[in-house]
């Protein structure tokens, strides 16, 4: 009887969101490279790669950093690469979805059109006018993750991507349908962790954004209704416009609406 082949070692995924930009949880990310980091962005940036290089000792060796080319990731890419002594490679297929029509568009606007329903009940349905649908942006990302990951077995490598993408690989990596990818939340700068192994990923981390940090508020339910008729309830606003609201306060450096790809 024929040996069967031997597993490949594993393979530890990081996945990091770019740290905060002046339109994140505002605006849908405009056509193009996009804006750059804020100066809390940069320090979000350092702190994801201090918490990586403490960790370091912890984890497989620590093969390549590969960021997507637009311009928030890579300046986020270039910080953990400075820090953890490695040069970012750039792959395009790490993008944040393409938003066509609607790039660049305030989220206070796009929740006010019949079509935003779609955008956060049935994500695997809908494509963004003129540019790529939201199953598209999964398939590839997840792809391209899977790529990466079996060029590095048993080595750990980071992935500098945008908040749907890597929703999509732990969205895909937990077993959750693509309809249900909004679920899972990705904070800038945050580090999510998926140990790539055989017969199936197992997710190890998800949103880290440090020891102190605090929970950010949790969403509103976008059916939200009063209890009974004239009620006056603590979620008054809620539903998907409060949603599209930018943070405030002590949250505003993590947190981002939910259904906000940046």
């Amino acid at each position: 009887m024929p040996r069967r082949p031997k597993p490949l070692p594993p393979t530890t995924l990081l996945l990091v969101r770019h740290g905060l930009t002046p339109t994140t949880g505002r605006d849908l990310p405009e056509a193009g490279p996009g804006p750059g980091l804020t100066e809390a962005g940069r320090r979000q940036a350092e702190e994801a790669a201090q918490y990586i290089s403490e960790w370091r000792s912890a984890l497989p060796p620590l093969g390549a950093i590969y960021a997507s080319p637009l311009t928030r990731a890579r300046e986020t890419a270039a910080v953990l690469g400075k820090v953890l002594d490695i040069a970012p490679v750039e792959r395009p297929d790490l993008v944040d979805c393409n938003a066509g029509e609607w790039s660049g568009a305030p989220l206070k606007d796009l929740v006010k059109k019949p079509e935003w329903a779609t955008v956060m009940r049935h994500p695997s349905g809908f494509r963004f006018p003129g540019g790529e649908s939201i199953r598209e942006m999964s398939e590839r990302m997840i792809a391209a993750a899977s790529e990466l990951a079996g060029r590095h077995p048993g080595q750990s490598l980071i992935i500098v991507s945008h908040s749907d993408p890597i929703k999509a690989v732990v969205g895909d990596a937990l077993g959750l349908h693509l309809d249900l990818f909004q679920r899972v939340m990705v904070a800038p700068a945050s580090v999510s962790a998926i140990a790539f192994t055989e017969p199936a990923p197992s997710v190890m981390l998800v949103n880290w954004t440090g020891p102190s940090s605090h929970l950010p508020p949790a969403p509103p339910r976008p059916n939200w209704r009063p209890k009974r008729p004239g009620s006056q309830g603590p979620h008054q606003e809620a539903g998907l416009e409060r949603a599209a609201r930018p943070a405030s306060g002590p949250e505003a450096t993590r947190a981002a609406p939910v259904g906000s790809p940046s």
